[in-house]
């Protein structure tokens, strides 16, 4: 269980939820019969087969004829799909459909990628209007989402009852996106031909790597009313709880044991040149690494260690760890609809939705910190190497004295609030002119409002060692002394040396906020021509803020009689299934709550003892001035599209053409480090003109030719979570203090990404509920959007910019030759994008007996691209690479079995190994995740027309998040490899 930490400091969280609420997801899942799905203003009629199917076998039907009917190129999966996969949420769902890979963060699916194109490329519509929705996350995961990314993990899939992946672009369809729209569709009461429709479900859920059971729930219930059923109000609930734990190894990234990058080198062997560390500083000679640390003796094994561990292009862990991370989750989920048909040409739509995401996580990690630490802080340069060995340019195996080691615990709690409310009016003028008018309104919140770490020492440990060669993964590692023993562990407070114990506290939050407007009107001049106009004003606000202590490494000494039993606990089991003999599955860790009660730390004061200033400052402080920051957008857009429904050659002939015309306006504000946090505000305007074009042919019966072409925009990025580093906010920021000197500056006049857009596919409907496709894409990207990270001379960063970067606002070394890392984003030439998708679904009915009820659903996607990324702070040089997000190949599988009473579906997910930045940090070329394979599993049984028993299992490979740092080319170090156990959920659903 988590240690208990409630101070006062969390908002009153708004609960005032609506009377509405949830979907035809619920309804379907709950085996409510299927419903007449209302229609889109701009989706012709359906036509309804006279065969009837039911069930899981219907929803794909359904999808199947939605996708045929569109004269874009689109995909569907309605509601019975969602309610059906086994998934946790909205992003699980969303990966059964060709092109789509997604991204996990504790478990569970958070983002996805679309054709190779991640998040920020990516749009998201809710009841067609433009969201997002922001949650935090772990540090390896990017933490909390300051950028445009929509985090599908706020929502459970039962919200909803249809997901719409739009491929290809449309005039009337708001821009913005390079690689697809995503809409998500709530039910509406008049979705259903029955007026009174009830359902309900509960389930109770297992992890077998936490041990711990959670419930989940969904009710639903919809009527009509009125003389002729003229009013509708639809209302359901969805609701889980999820308790599991994350362990595993990581290293936060790999560095160069000695140059540039790295913390300085390894302590040299009397009498060794080069002498390392050189100088004096910080009490080093030619017999000491350090005041009071002699250099190794000058014998062969101590000199070929040193020789083997020390070399430039020998990367070594900067942190290598074992963690916990234990997370407790809590999501909340209503949505309501209510409609009013006034007249048969009229009808008025308002839809509501709201979710919540509660969290709290701990993390616990036994660390070594000298490897990431320099000669100031007493790290690596005090360190001597006793055994070595490389393969691959990585110091896999190594014995070292003079080590430093520390037990660190963070505890957040995390809340995100969505909050969406929209009106829609459709009314037909006459048999000729209809139309759509819409407004809405969306607010995210997300709050961390406890973020607090604390840590506890032991230095100079001898004998520390890891051993990679068996495991690159999980390694064998040694610490020298019993890490369980609270006697061996020290408080080491700001009169002691370095290291010296720290208490992070990190309140931060991201408020979010999207305001549109929407008016069209579509006039049928003929039987097969209309013309569709239009506008669309949107509203776009992105407040972020932080909160630090000043100094975060200064903290008051033990009172007199507190022993370190008294401010410690026991982490043990650790390590189930993961880690060989050698390592330590137990070890001593800070007691949040005991150290929080005892030197008052959340009292945001200064509690008057030597280091008990626990006062939190934010635009002020160094430390957290970059996490405060807004973003303010105003788009107005307007298009004309002719919609055509026609024969040519005697064959069906469909498809659009038009143009799309818009508007950006931004503002975006900040504080630079000038001055101890000067505002900076900076704006940017663009217009992008982007026409499009899209064909369906039908040459002979059940086979479609689509063609689609387009001028895309999306919008550059606020910043990149991963990497920690800011885009668009016109800041500047100086450290000069160290033990890392770094710089960094905003750029406001950034300008969109852009490309030009191909799409061709072929279709075959070549049986009843069935599909053979290919489509093949390809995306010009003529502007992209990049990091750069430079080493530079002090000199060359006041070349640069010579207001931003003066001597003046240097508050520590800058000399002439002071090396910064300069850190900045600019717009590159980008490069093309390609790829192609394979489909095949098939129920399997001509098979005999029982085997007639199973059958198929595979996709296949392969994307390649070839984006020109800078090398250096004036790309004057290229470094030719993968788009970040990227994953060449990625599939998706699904078996099912369905008859009148049994239904079970066995689901695979593949993501091949993708980039996640370039260049990445500390020296390497990129950082990235390695491949996945997700196994998924479902049952269900019929007990009676009402009662239905179901079954559901999860990640049934229990796959690793397996992040990594390289060259590029051979060096894959691993960063992260952290597992979070099986799932199970058994229960059963009603209908009354």
């Amino acid at each position: 269980m988590l240690q208990a930490i409630r101070p006062g400091m969390t908002r009153a969280l708004r609960r005032s939820l609506f009377a509405g609420a949830s979907g035809l997801a619920v309804a379907l899942s709950l085996g409510v019969g299927a419903a007449a799905a209302q229609t889109a203003p701009q989706d012709e009629p359906t036509e309804i087969d006279e065969v009837v199917v039911t069930g899981y076998r219907a929803s794909l039907n359904a999808s199947l004829d939605a996708k045929r009917r569109d004269a874009n190129v689109i995909d569907v999966i309605t509601a019975e799909d969602i309610g059906d996969f086994p998934d946790l949420n909205l992003a699980e769902s969303i990966q059964r459909v060709p092109g789509v890979a997604i991204d996990r963060d504790a478990g569970e699916g958070r983002s996805i990628t679309v054709r190779g194109l991640g998040a920020d490329f990516t749009r998201t519509r809710i009841n067609g209007m433009e969201a997002q929705a922001t949650a935090g996350g772990t540090d390896s995961s990017g933490g909390a989402n300051r950028g445009r990314g929509f985090d599908f993990n706020v929502f459970a899939s039962e919200l909803f009852n249809s997901i719409t992946v739009r491929k290809t672009a449309a005039a009337e369809t708001e821009e913005g996106s390079l690689g697809a729209t995503v809409d998500l569709q709530a039910s509406r009461p008049f979705d259903y031909d029955d007026g009174f429709t009830a359902a309900m479900s509960a389930q109770a859920g297992y992890n077998d790597l936490s041990e711990e059971y959670n419930p989940r729930l969904a009710l639903l219930l919809s009527n009509t009313f009125g003389d002729n059923d003229q009013f509708g109000a639809l209302i359901s609930v969805a609701y889980s709880q999820r308790n599991l734990l994350e362990e595993g190894f990581s290293s936060v990234r790999w560095a160069p044991a000695v140059g540039t990058n790295s913390s300085g080198g390894f302590c040299s062997p009397v009498g060794v040149t080069p002498v390392n560390p050189s100088g004096t500083a910080n009490g080093a000679s030619a017999a000491n690494c350090a005041t009071g640390v002699a250099r190794p003796a000058n014998t062969a094994a101590n000199v070929a260690a040193y020789n083997t561990a020390n070399q430039s292009n020998v990367f070594i862990p900067r942190l290598p760890r074992y963690g916990r991370l234990t997370h407790e989750q809590e999501r909340l989920g209503v949505t309501g609809a209510f409609q009013w048909r006034p007249a048969e040409t009229t009808l008025l739509s308002l839809d509501v939705l709201y979710s919540s995401l509660d969290a709290t996580r701990q993390e616990d990690f036994l660390e070594a910190l000298s490897f990431s630490r320099n000669a100031a802080a007493g790290g690596q340069t005090q360190v001597h190497v006793r055994d070595a060995a490389v393969e691959n340019g990585m110091l896999v195996y190594g014995v070292f004295d003079n080590v430093d080691v520390r037990s660190e615990s963070r505890y957040d709690e995390l809340s995100t609030e969505y909050l969406q409310i929209s009106l829609t009016a459709e009314h037909d003028f006459s048999d000729q002119l209809h139309s759509r008018f819409y407004y809405g309104r969306a607010e995210s919140n997300f709050e961390n409002p406890i973020q607090t770490t604390v840590t506890l020492d032991r230095s100079n440990i001898q004998g520390y060692s890891w051993d990679f060669r068996a495991d690159p993964n999980a390694p064998v590692i040694n610490y020298g002394f019993d890490v369980t023993n609270p006697a061996n562990w020290e408080w080491r407070p700001s009169t002691a040396a370095v290291p010296r114990s720290e208490i992070r506290i990190r309140p931060n939050g991201v408020d979010t906020v999207f305001e549109s407007f929407q008016a069209d009107l579509a006039y049928d001049a003929s039987d097969w021509l209309t013309v569709k106009a239009g506008i669309n004003w949107k509203s776009y606000t992105s407040d972020s803020y932080e909160f630090r202590r000043a100094d975060e490494t200064v903290v008051p000494v033990l009172p007199a009689g507190t022993t370190m039993a008294d401010i410690t606990t026991l982490l043990t089991g650790f390590g189930n299934g993961l880690i060989s003999g050698g390592t330590d599955t137990a070890w001593v860790r800070p007691d949040l709550g005991a150290i929080a009660d005892l030197f008052n730390i959340y009292c945001n004061c200064n509690t008057g003892v030597p280091g008990g200033d626990f006062t939190l400052t934010s635009i002020t402080n160094g430390n957290a001035r970059g996490g405060n920051r807004s973003i303010a957008e105003d788009d107005l857009a307007v298009y004309l599209q002719a919609d055509w429904d026609t024969d040519l050659f005697g064959r069906p002939f469909r498809g659009n053409i038009g143009v799309r015309q818009v508007s950006t306006t931004l503002t975006a504000t900040g504080y630079s480090s000038t001055g101890g946090g000067t505002l900076v505000t900076g704006e940017n305007q663009y217009d992008n003109t982007l026409p499009s074009l899209n064909i369906s042919y039908e040459p002979i019966d059940d086979l479609i030719i689509r063609f689609g072409a387009a001028s895309v925009m999306a919008r550059p990025q606020i910043g990149n979570t991963l990497a920690g580093t800011n885009y668009l906010v016109p800041t500047t920021s100086l450290a000069a203090s160290g033990p890392n000197y770094t710089a960094t500056i905003g750029n406001v006049k950034l300008q969109p990404f852009e490309a030009n857009t191909y799409d061709l596919s072929i279709e075959w409907y070549f049986a009843r509920e069935s599909l053979l496709s290919f489509a093949y894409f390809y995306k010009d990207i003529d502007t992209y959007i990049q990091i750069v990270r430079q080493d530079l001379p002090y000199s060359d960063l006041t070349a640069l910019n010579p207001s931003a970067f003066a001597p003046g606002f240097c508050t520590g070394t800058c000399s002439a030759s002071t090396i910064f890392q300069l850190t900045a984003a600019v717009n590159t030439e980008g490069g093309p994008l390609k790829g192609f998708e394979i489909s095949y679904q098939q129920p399997f009915t001509f098979l005999p007996g029982p085997l007639e009820n199973l059958g198929v659903q595979v996709n296949y996607t392969h994307v390649e691209s070839e984006i020109d990324y800078c090398n250096n702070a004036l790309c004057t040089a290229f470094v030719t690479a993968d788009l970040i997000n990227l994953s060449p190949e990625s599939w998706n599988a699904t078996l099912y079995y369905e008859d009148d009473r049994f239904s079970a579906r066995v689901s695979g997910a593949f993501r091949d190994t993708y980039i996640q930045n370039v260049p990445g940090r500390n020296g390497n070329n990129v950082e990235g995740k390695m491949e996945t394979f997700n196994l998924d599993a479902s049952a269900s049984y019929n007990l009676t027309d009402e009662l239905e028993l179901t079954l559901e299992a999860l990640n049934l490979t229990d796959e690793e998040n397996h992040q990594y740092v390289g060259d590029g080319q051979d060096r894959q170090s691993t960063s992260v490899y952290h597992h979070t156990g099986r799932q199970f959920y058994v229960g059963a659903r009603y209908r009354f």
